[in-house]
């Protein structure tokens, strides 16, 4: 029997969510996603028993993303969802774990505190916020407490996070709701309107992984799709080329690469001029689209580079995190108060 319980790491976002255990590495990866019954308020299925009901749901059951741009939307099924992932990677111990969890730099202090109780009502001890460009920085390698300045683009499901990491915290960011989810939500318009057919978020997801690109491909890809004609309402298929897609992604991808531009304009001149040594370090799932750190390249000129593993980058800086829970305050931090105080 354990006395004390290991210390966990949670990078809980829009469309998944991972816990580091300390000492195991990252031992979870799920859907953040649950199915409610509409009528009962009761849950259902978590992760990925509720991805795959995902547009397969009966009219009384719903299949919720409790988290949306990174923060908590749905307190209770948060809660829920936290609760069932930490007793699935905890064995029973005298005390609860301690956890650190990621947060978004633009979350607010009613955010902080949502965070906070959500996690406690989930089992934990005592409670720890990271930003999550500061864990990504941690988990690509770079050695955040030096006076040096590092831009990293965290593309997520639901928001895109751009910030130069430098002195252990974030000296500037932006964060706008242009994510994965505008990617697929893009494709459904552009099917919708091209072929009359309409299709599910679902379905617009594999066809961005498999032939979606931001710069030409060595060999051009086709894919079938299947779904419904508008017109008739019966199933229908159409062939999708990745050359037609580049054309439909650039236009989100576009307004990632303006975020990215406004983070350097507020940025100090002497971390952009450490940025342009150091280049811009990608990550999140949003990041693995195929051309994108080349056009991010071609439209700043500074070097870009995707870190090995982007989904599961900030987890493991985080994981590096809790060797160092000790010095970390616990509950509220009030990031964004504390960057205005700053400037």
């Amino acid at each position: 029997m354990l006395f004390f319980e290991r210390d966990i790491a949670i990078d809980m976002g829009t469309s998944g969510t991972l816990l580091y255990v300390s000492g195991k590495g990252v031992q979870l990866r799920e859907p953040t996603l649950v199915a409610v019954d509409k009528f009962t308020g009761k849950l259902l299925k978590i992760g990925q028993e509720a991805q795959r009901m995902l547009g397969r749901t009966p009219a009384n059951i719903l299949a919720i993303h409790p988290i949306s741009g990174g923060v908590i939307n749905d307190y209770d099924m948060t809660a829920a969802m936290l609760k069932d992932h930490i007793s699935r990677v905890t064995s029973f111990s005298l005390f609860k774990p301690r956890v650190l969890i990621c947060v978004p730099s633009s979350i607010t202090g009613v955010e902080e505190r949502a965070v906070i109780d959500a996690v406690i009502e989930a089992g934990a001890r005592k409670v720890y916020l990271c930003e999550s460009a500061v864990a990504t920085a941690t988990g690509a390698g770079i050695d955040i407490n030096k006076p040096d300045g590092h831009l990293v683009i965290d593309i997520g499901g639901g928001t895109t996070e751009t910030a130069v990491v430098s002195l252990g915290g974030v000296a500037e960011c932006e964060s706008i709701r242009t994510a994965g989810s505008e990617f697929d939500e893009a494709i459904v318009r552009y099917i919708r309107r091209k072929h009359n057919i309409l299709i599910g978020s679902r379905t617009a997801e594999e066809l961005k992984i498999s032939i979606g690109c931001l710069a030409p491909r060595s060999e051009m890809g086709i894919e079938e799709i299947k779904g419904r004609d508008l017109v008739t309402g019966l199933p229908k298929t159409a062939k999708i080329s990745s050359a037609e897609l580049t054309e439909v992604l650039m236009e989100p991808a576009k307004t990632i690469l303006e975020s990215v531009h406004m983070v350097l304009e507020r940025t100090p001149p002497e971390l952009v001029a450490d940025i342009s040594g150091n280049g811009i370090v990608m990550s999140g799932g949003g990041s693995l689209l195929y051309g994108f750190d080349k056009l991010v390249e071609a439209d700043t000129g500074i070097r870009t580079v995707v870190v090995d593993d982007p989904v599961a980058c900030a987890a493991y800086g985080a994981g590096k995190m809790l060797l160092h829970l000790n010095d970390l305050q616990d509950g509220m931090v009030n990031f964004a108060r504390k960057r205005q105080l700053n400037r």
